[in-house]
């Protein structure tokens, strides 16, 4: 199979099993970008999620077109980002006719119930994952607390009290990647 067709189908299973938006899309994009195809190591994953997040757009479409990109250029952006969307048009048409005509059955708001703890467990072991990285430069447990990059943490510490007084995320990476420079270039450490 060509490699469009790869990131085409691949993005379509993702697209297919990803419920409760783009960050629940993360371990499933690792999944297939690092775990099965190897199209990606966990540090270009990292670094295209965080550029996802700072673009405009659904950070699972914008993670389809530049891992797309990376693998095969502006064919692959559109073939992944395809895939990616393909599945919820259809499953997004199939299911609002199915929640407007039996949405309050039962066993229907039972399934709803079931989905959500599922998306919370698939964000949280993303979200560990991504967590390692940035303050261990680790993929996987163990890590030696002690040697954690205390820069990043202190980055991630001001953006968490910063995120309660709402000063936008664009602000907020903007400002976080220049203190990042500036503490990196003041300390002398290589992150």
């Amino acid at each position: 199979m060509g490699i469009l067709l790869q990131l085409f189908f691949s993005f379509a299973t993702v697209g297919l099993f990803c419920v409760g938006g783009g960050y629940a899309s993360m371990p499933l994009i690792q999944a297939e970008v690092i775990e099965k195809y190897g199209w990606l190591s966990m540090n270009e994953f990292v670094d295209i999620f965080t550029i996802s997040q700072m673009t405009p757009g659904p950070i699972g479409i914008n993670a389809a077109t530049f891992v797309g990109s990376k693998v095969a250029g502006i064919p692959g952006s559109i073939a992944a980002t395809a895939g990616f969307v393909f599945p919820s048009v259809v499953i997004v048409l199939l299911l609002a006719y199915l929640y407007y005509k039996y949405g309050n059955v039962g066993p229907i708001r039972g399934i709803l119930n079931g989905l959500r703890p599922a998306v919370v467990a698939l964000i949280a072991r993303a979200g560990l994952d991504i967590l390692l990285l940035a303050f261990w430069n680790k993929e996987k447990l163990p890590v030696e607390v002690m040697q954690a990059d205390k820069i990043a943490i202190l980055i991630f510490i001001l953006t968490y009290f910063a995120l309660k007084k709402k000063l936008g995320t664009i602000k907020l990476l903007a400002s976080s990647g220049v203190a990042g420079l500036l503490f990196y270039m003041i300390s002398g450490i290589q992150p």
